[in-house]
């Protein structure tokens, strides 16, 4: 599979070829910057501190589209929206990693992926993914009689809140405890709140520093805690998972994956 990168120059885009580079069955076939960008041209390898690997960045996908089967992209919303659509209509694949999708949005990739392969994850690492199946047995054995509280960590550069990662995990233990997120999630306390109720699902959210990724899902009651946590410390981890979805959509029908297809944990 060749792989095409957007965003080649920044830290995920780094990760990412240099996670490409690294793996069996897949090569960088494209590696695409912003328009104007003063690295439009060099060498991705360079780019990336991997050495040359004889692809020159460029400025568009439309630059590259004979060159690539499937792209990686961790943008934004929008952006992704745009890839997603030019993915479509010339029968490439493509892996998002991209968060901070709302409804419609996540309505639009859906659609895309009527056309073409789309594996769409809050999360690409294994572990996470991984994390959320526990995350499923635990609220199905533990039930209404535990109080379920999601703590998340990021870099102070992150600009959405609660992480994707952190709203996908308080939506795999809602379906497992028959609730609706949408219903039952309360984002931040503060004042005079009252007590807390039985069904709701408690979001709290740190920024500060470095922090890569850190996720922590409390289920507490009378007399014990159980913690399912999940930390994270290099982006080298979710570049791994996104290139393990990348060789997997080979050969696959159109349509809308995730992660646990990828990892066959459904």
């Amino acid at each position: 599979m060749r792989v095409a990168v957007i965003g080649a120059s920044g830290r995920m885009g780094k990760n990412l070829i240099s996670a490409i580079k690294s793996a069996e069955g897949v090569s960088l076939g494209a590696a695409i910057l912003k328009p104007g960008s003063s690295l439009i041209g060099a060498d991705a390898g360079e780019i990336a501190g991997e050495g040359k690997l004889n692809v020159a960045a460029v400025a568009s996908l439309q630059d590259c589209v004979n060159d690539f089967d499937v792209l990686i992209d961790f943008t934004t919303p929008e952006l992704t929206l745009e890839n997603a659509a030019f993915c479509a209509q010339h029968n490439k694949a493509i892996v998002v990693g991209t968060t901070g999708l709302n409804d419609d949005e996540k309505a639009k990739l859906t659609e895309a992926s009527s056309a073409s392969p789309v594996v769409f994850a809050p999360n690409m690492s294994v572990g996470v993914n991984l994390t959320l199946k526990l995350l499923a047995t635990a609220a199905e054995i533990l039930g209404d009689d535990y109080d379920v509280e999601i703590v998340e960590a990021h870099h102070k550069h992150k600009v959405d809140s609660p992480s994707g990662t952190a709203l996908r995990m308080g939506e795999v233990v809602a379906d497992a405890l028959g609730r609706d997120l949408k219903e039952c999630a309360v984002y931040g306390r503060e004042g005079q709140i009252g007590p807390r109720t039985q069904k709701e699902i408690g979001f709290e959210t740190i920024r500060a520093g470095d922090v890569v990724g850190e996720h922590s899902v409390w289920f507490a009651t009378e007399g014990e805690r159980i913690e399912i946590v999940h930390k994270a410390s290099s982006r080298m981890t979710f570049a791994k998972g996104a290139v393990r979805a990348a060789s997997w959509l080979e050969g696959k029908a159109a349509g809308m994956y995730d992660m646990q297809d990828v990892l066959n944990l459904k």
